[in-house]
């Protein structure tokens, strides 16, 4: 195993590119540990932040994993709804944070209709539990991104479409790269993480009322106010 000094501007893509050419060349596999960061440094030539941009960003799709004390390796088992090349092609193109919030407001405002027809109570409950787990962690970042997360994933396994929910990790996986600057700062507004909470109590009362248009509605309606921050960040 053997990697190659690097230069280039984004350099953090053509770590990725490395590492994901050498598991598809099998010298890299499942179970193995990746050199450290101050190995890696030294073999691609580029600095330890770059390294780490792109082990952040391999991690976030589920193919490395870090273990303390340890070191990063090549996961021993993925989650076919986490780890697809899809998410990979989303991260390395720069510029598609606009494309992606098109393509969530396509993809999830037709899903929560299935939702609203399919969702077991099982469900139901999953998503009311990621709604309280949403109100009690304003404040806490880590926290309330993966309880908003868990509650778009469990519409998306209520469609009873696998590939749509395939889909649908993919993309937030990819939102989560190119907009985490501008995420932190959504989720530490309390009166942003106030109106996300009743948004996914509007979202959540149409499903459990099985009424698909108004689930519809309730998902157009949160979909544009993600966006409309979304943009009032970017453009500062």
């Amino acid at each position: 195993m053997e990697f190659k000094p690097i230069k280039n501007n984004k350099v953090y893509e053509q770590v990725i590119e490395q590492i994901r050419g050498m598991i598809y060349e099998g010298e890299l596999k499942k179970r193995d540990k990746l050199p450290s960061e101050r190995e890696l440094k030294k073999q691609l030539g580029v600095s330890r932040a770059s390294i780490r941009e792109a082990f952040s960003a391999l991690e976030m799709i589920g193919l490395i994993e870090s273990r303390p004390g340890e070191g990063t390796f090549i996961r021993d088992s993925f989650d076919e709804d986490i780890f697809n090349p899809l998410s990979l092609i989303l991260l390395l193109n720069d510029n598609v944070a606009e494309d992606l919030l098109e393509l969530r407001r396509v993809l999830e405002i037709d899903c929560v209709k299935l939702a609203a027809e399919r969702a077991s109570e099982k469900e139901i409950a999953e998503m009311e539990n990621f709604i309280e787990e949403l109100l009690a962690s304003s404040g806490y970042e880590k926290e309330s991104i993966k309880a908003d997360k868990m509650f778009h994933y469990t519409i998306a396994k209520a469609s009873g479409n696998k590939v749509l929910l395939f889909f649908m990790r993919s993309i937030s996986e990819a939102m989560d790269f190119h907009i985490k600057n501008t995420r932190t700062k959504l989720v530490s507004k309390e009166e942003t993480m106030t109106e996300f909470v009743y948004q996914h109590q509007d979202i959540l009362k149409a499903i459990k009322e099985h009424n698909g248009e108004s689930a519809a509605q309730a998902m157009k309606i949160h979909l544009d106010y993600i966006e409309k921050l979304i943009n009032k960040e970017i453009e500062g």
